[in-house]
C-alpha cells in the first residue's frame, strides 16, 4: 500500500476543481487522496471527539498519521514521556482504525542519547503497536548505534528532503514501513517539486517494498504540496499499465 497526502488538507482556490464540491475539506480531500498528516497536533491538543468526527469525515480505505505534540519533542526533548504520551494516546484513538501512523519530529538540537531515546521508546512501544515513523534532524541520529535501537523498536526513520545529513535522504531503523516527508526544496516549504522529479518518486515508491509506504508533501507555504500529492497519485495510478525507465528520486541538500 502506498499512502499519498499532503501536511493539512487545505484545499486553495487555484485547485478547487480538482476536488469534489460538496462536503467539508476534508471530506473533499479525502476522495481525492487516501492519507494526511495532522500537523496541528505538534502546537495544540485536540479532544479525542474532534479525532472521532475526522474519521467519521473520510473512507474506511483513508489513514491519519498524526505529529507528536511539541511538548514532548521539543520542551521535554523525550524526557519523562509517561503521561504526555498517555493524553496523546488517548486522544487520537478518537481516529480508531483509520488512525495509520504516528510521526515523531525531533528538533535539530537534539542529539542521540541511547538511554533517553531508548527509555521513550519502550514507553511508546508499551502503549502503541501501530506504525511509527521518526524523523530525527541531528547528524548524530544516523548511525548504526540508533539504527539499531529504531530496528529493536519496529520504528521507521522517516526519508525527508532535504536531507540533513548524507543518510536522512534514506528510509533507515525498522523496514517493515517507509516514511518519505518532502518538504520541498531548494526553497524549503515553498518549492514544487516539478514533473520530472515527481517521476523520481513515483519510481522510489513503487521500488520500496515491504509493508505501508507513506509519502507527504510538506512544501505547503504556496500550496505546491496539494498540486504535487495530486500529481504523484495520478502517476502511481497510471505506472501498473505504464512502466518505463526514470531517474531514482534523490534528496537535495546531501
Amino acid at each position: 500500500m502506498i499512502r499519498v497526502g499532503v501536511a493539512g488538507w487545505a484545499i486553495s482556490r487555484a485547485l478547487a476543481d480538482e476536488f469534489p464540491a460538496a462536503g467539508s475539506r476534508l471530506e473533499r480531500y479525502a476522495r481525492r487522496l487516501n492519507a494526511v498528516e495532522i500537523n496541528s497536533s505538534f502546537y495544540r491538543p485536540h479532544r479525542r471527539a474532534t479525532y472521532a468526527r475526522w474519521a467519521d469525515s473520510v473512507p474506511e480505505s483513508f489513514r491519519f498519521s498524526v505529529k507528536a505534540p511539541r511538548t514532548l519533542t521539543h520542551e521535554q526533548r523525550l524526557a519523562d514521556p509517561t503521561p504526555l504520551l498517555d493524553a496523546f494516546l488517548e486522544e487520537i484513538g478518537g481516529l480508531g482504525p483509520k488512525l495509520g501512523a504516528v510521526l515523531v519530529q525531533l528538533p535539530p538540537s537534539l542529539a542521540f542519547d541511547a538511554a533517553v531515546a531508548g527509555a521513550f521508546l519502550d514507553v511508546l512501544r508499551a502503549r502503541f503497536s501501530g506504525f511509527v515513523a521518526l524523523e530525527p534532524r541531528h547528524e548524530s541520529w544516523f548511525r548504526a548505534e540508533a539504527d539499531a535501537l529504531l530496528v529493536d523498536h519496529r520504528v521507521a526513520r522517516v526519508a525527508a528532503d532535504p536531507a540533513v545529513a548524507p543518510q536522512g535522504g534514506e528510509p533507515g531503523g525498522w523496514r517493515g514501513g517507509a516514511y518519505l516527508r518532502l518538504h520541498g526544496s531548494p526553497r524549503m516549504y515553498y518549492s514544487p517539486y516539478g514533473s520530472a522529479r515527481l517521476e523520481g518518486v513515483a519510481a522510489r515508491l513503487r521500488a520500496q517494498g515491504g509493508g505501508e509506504t507513506w509519502c507527504i508533501f510538506d512544501n505547503t507555504a504556496l500550496g505546491a504540496a496539494t498540486a504535487d500529492a495530486l500529481a504523484l497519485r495520478l502517476r502511481l495510478a497510471t505506472s501498473s499499465t505504464r512502466r518505463r525507465s526514470v531517474p531514482a528520486w534523490r534528496p537535495s541538500g546531501v
